[in-house]
């Protein structure tokens, strides 16, 4: 199973948009500056994604979100749906 999923950070006020096979694991890497973009807005809290059985779907899915350049489109699919489901621990 592939996600595409959205990411926001409180400190710089900003949407992450990304793909992945595994969520958890990629949340994580996000949360110990990993990345060059990401590690300047930890802690990053998960607030969106869509599951895809495929991992061309979800790079096309991908690319269609950023394409809008919309930080209203953004948060429009977050209010709408597709929000994480609880932890279980």
């Amino acid at each position: 199973m592939w996600y595409v999923y959205i990411i926001y950070s409180k400190s710089l006020n900003r949407h992450y948009i990304g793909y992945t096979e595994d969520l958890e694991w990629r949340l994580e890497r996000h949360n110990s500056a990993w990345g060059r973009y990401t590690c300047k807005g930890i802690p990053w809290e998960l607030v969106y994604y869509e599951k895809f059985a495929a991992k061309t779907e979800a790079i096309k899915r991908e690319r269609e979100i950023k394409k809008k350049k919309s930080k209203k489109y953004i948060e429009k699919l977050i209010h709408a749906g597709g929000r994480p489901e609880p932890k279980s621990n």
